[in-house]
């Protein structure tokens, strides 16, 4: 028997996010088919087989659709077929099942897009540190500036 992991999920206006988390997952698959159908399955560490299979709200491009394995988890980034909102994850209006959840670390509403437009996509690199060009002390008044400012 075959469980399920925990899948949150996010949109944009043209694509979905999967993040299924997996630790040390191994023998990955996943399948976008333009009808909406998302499928997934993987082995556990301890060799359980999990999958699951959701019908999206809306159609989707599977040749836009992206897939990176972590240690910890697997993100997929579902592109939509057409641009824009969709009112819910599945198609279903039935309530999600209990491993389906939003990731509210990565959600965005449609009128804060524009705003969110000048951030990474998921294909840029994010650095966390310090770019190359910026200095230690960048910001910093050495002390004969602090004292001109002070007026000695």
């Amino acid at each position: 028997m075959s469980r399920q992991p925990e899948v949150l999920w996010a949109q944009r206006s043209d694509k979905i996010y999967l993040t299924v988390s997996l630790p040390d997952a191994k023998d990955i698959s996943v399948k976008c088919e333009a009808e909406g159908f998302f499928s997934f399955s993987a082995v556990g560490v301890n060799g359980e087989s999990f999958n699951f299979t959701l019908q999206l709200y809306g159609n989707i491009a599977p040749q836009g659709c992206k897939t990176k394995i972590g240690l910890r988890n697997i993100l997929c980034s579902v592109q939509k077929e057409q641009k824009g909102w969709w009112k819910r994850l599945l198609k279903s209006e039935e309530k999600p099942a209990p491993y389906i959840k939003v990731d509210w670390n990565k959600w965005c509403d449609e009128d804060d897009e524009e705003s969110e437009s000048n951030l990474a996509s998921d294909d840029d690199i994010v650095y966390t540190g310090e770019n190359e060009e910026s200095s230690d002390d960048e910001g910093m008044l050495y002390l004969p500036d602090l004292e001109k400012a002070r007026g000695n």
